[in-house]
């Protein structure tokens, strides 16, 4: 009875549906408190410190296309050699990416257990520190999930490295970078594969983390909430500060909202589409249209971040949805 009073005390709406959570949290400037120091630093550690050098190195990624192809046109010993030491740099860097979604994995569900675990912790102020470094995870996992869409070679170079060990012409003994052993097995290598599998590996990640973590603590009311008012608070940064905020905090705020929109559909069972949801979809999206492509570094953020909500939404297309939010989403 209580986590369904939770729900229901979640969709806090008027008639006209235009009811915002408002939200007086400073997510540009919110610093750790005392109390949440130890653990902010510890999260900070494993969580937000590695991903500016993933982000560096899935950018600077180059596919040794070339010389696969040498290698499958003229499999000289020579040739294969240089393949296969070209794709064990990639083998490397996707081992990098899955440690990370493997800490994801790990630690989310303790933060979510600090921000979200009971009514009187879960409003954003009482945990500054780990709801911005929450935030900050989350607009990490949107620019590797935008690198990796437009890095369709990860998955070629992967399946070169799997049919080499699979025909016999290299073992697992000789994977290595820098001379250095990476330690894989059969079965690292079977999860690597099933982690780059999906278009968007990161997001697939926190969503399947969360949702469990929700789903085996009973926690939709208090999780969802949650997630409303981490909305909230980026949606008001935007709209509050709209002639004086820098472009790069816009689009951090724009990239938390989209996210928190996703994971608040997966975690609610009516998602964040119907008319009752605390989440204005319509307002949401027209920040979203309303973005200057001048002020941004990318021209097509603003379709980058509608397509975030179109293809990993996942109660978009019930009945529910009113159809003008699933035709502004559809058609963009």
């Amino acid at each position: 009875m209580g986590q369904l009073l939770a729900t229901l005390n979640l969709r806090k709406i008027t008639d006209s549906n235009q009811s915002l959570y408002d939200s007086s949290f400073d997510i540009e400037h919110a610093t750790p408190s005392t109390n949440e120091l130890g653990t902010y630093n510890q999260l900070y550690t494993v969580l937000v410190e590695p991903t500016e050098s993933l982000l560096k190195c899935l950018a600077d990624y180059r596919p040794p296309s070339e010389d696969i192809r040498n290698a499958i046109a003229n499999p000289t010993v020579e040739n294969e050699d240089r393949a296969w030491n070209s794709v064990l740099v990639t083998m490397y860097m996707l081992r990098q990416f899955h440690d990370y979604s493997l800490e994801l994995e790990q630690h989310i569900p303790k933060l979510l257990d600090i921000l979200c675990r009971d009514e009187t912790s879960n409003d954003l102020d009482r945990h500054p520190g780990l709801t911005k470094l929450f935030a900050e995870t989350l607009d990490f996992v949107f620019e590797f999930d935008y690198l990796k869409i437009r890095s369709p070679s990860l998955q070629n170079d992967f399946s070169y490295y799997r049919r080499t060990l699979q025909k016999g012409r290299k073992t697992l003994m000789d994977t290595s970078s820098d001379g250095q052993p990476m330690d894989v097995t059969d079965d690292l290598v079977d999860r690597i594969s099933l982690f780059i599998a999906p278009p968007t590996p990161m997001l697939k990640r926190v969503i399947d983390t969360t949702t469990a973590y929700v789903q085996s603590n009973h926690l939709v009311g208090h999780v969802g909430e949650w997630m409303a008012k981490l909305w909230a608070s980026c949606y008001f940064t935007v709209t509050k500060k709209r002639n004086t905020a820098q472009p790069d905090l816009t689009m951090f705020c724009l990239k938390v909202m989209v996210i928190s929109i996703i994971l608040y559909d997966h975690i609610d069972p009516n998602g964040a589409y119907n008319k009752y949801s605390p989440i204005n979809i319509k307002s949401s999206l027209k920040i979203i249209q309303g973005i200057n492509p001048s002020a941004t570094q990318d021209p097509s953020n603003s379709s980058n971040l509608i397509s975030a909500l179109r293809y990993n939404s996942k109660h978009l297309n019930d009945e529910s949805t009113p159809k003008g939010i699933r035709n502004l989403i559809m058609t963009v």
